[in-house]
């Protein structure tokens, strides 16, 4: 029985040739890393990881035409890797991590400093498999909680968040409202929020209707928690949740909700 180790496959991404072949020759040392590809725009990495999506990805943040975040945005939530952000600016620091990078290198970095962000992301690549496996159970939990098979299709029951090297399950019925951000969205519970890639085109479409509502375009409320509905000083419709939250209402939106307040429909 074959019981050799799988390498992982390692993707560059990089506008500087020179950039590209630091990070390769510090790879070629480790015997589990297999560079399975290389690539100098933006575009090339989305291709790239959509045909064949690697294990573990060094991207540059700052590459013209499209960013390492515009990348990251272009492909399903599926087929992104465990991903080290490679820059030369600090200011992105902060958004790296919020879509959970292993790891943020500052070029110029030391090799040991490569050495230490490698061998992080090693011991929590099996972070995919793990996502492998919750999706399984997150299906399954969904199967079991249908009450209705008759019905047309599932809604959204539990939301999958990932924390670090762990993947925890929020129920879709205590999300008190959902907030757009840029290519994410952000799931609102008792004042904490939670990240999750998603637009809210496709979040709307897989939410009860009769629970959650789209009252602007960046925001959808659980209708269980709408305390009121009034206008403020410049005319705007604004809806109060029962923590106090006010929301913006669009015009275009308001007749549904004012339906559900008053027939519950």
């Amino acid at each position: 029985m074959n019981t050799e180790k799988r390498k992982l496959r390692t993707v560059i991404v990089d506008d500087e040739p020179l950039a590209r072949r630091t990070i390769r020759d510090l790879l070629a040392i480790d015997p589990d890393i297999e560079v399975s590809g290389e690539c100098s725009t933006g575009l090339e990495a989305v291709t790239l990881m959509r045909e064949q999506p690697p294990d573990l990805l060094f991207l540059d943040i700052q590459m013209p035409g499209m960013n390492g975040f515009e990348v990251l945005a272009q492909v399903e939530f599926e087929r992104i890797p465990g991903i080290i952000f490679v820059t030369a600016f600090d200011q992105y620091a902060v958004k790296a991590f919020e879509v959970h990078a292993l790891d943020y290198l500052m070029k110029p970095f030391t090799d040991q400093r490569f050495n230490e962000a490698l061998q992080k992301a090693k011991s929590s690549i099996d972070l995919k498999e793990i996502n492998r496996l919750s999706q399984s159970l997150l299906t399954l939990l969904g199967k079991r909680e249908a009450t209705e098979p008759s019905a047309a299709k599932p809604f959204l029951k539990r939301f999958m968040i990932r924390s670090g090297g762990r993947v925890g399950f929020i129920k879709a019925d205590t999300v008190d409202w959902i907030a757009a951000d840029d290519y994410y969205i952000q799931l609102r519970i008792s004042g904490r929020a939670h990240l999750l890639r998603m637009s809210m085109n496709e979040l709307e479409e897989k939410l009860d209707p009769k629970q959650f509502l789209r009252i602007h375009r960046s925001t959808i409320i659980n209708l269980d928690r709408v305390k009121e509905l009034h206008q403020d000083p410049n005319g705007e419709y604004v809806v109060v949740l029962k923590d106090a939250t006010e929301l913006k209402l669009s015009r275009n939106r308001r007749e549904r909700l004012e339906r559900f307040l008053t027939t519950g429909e």
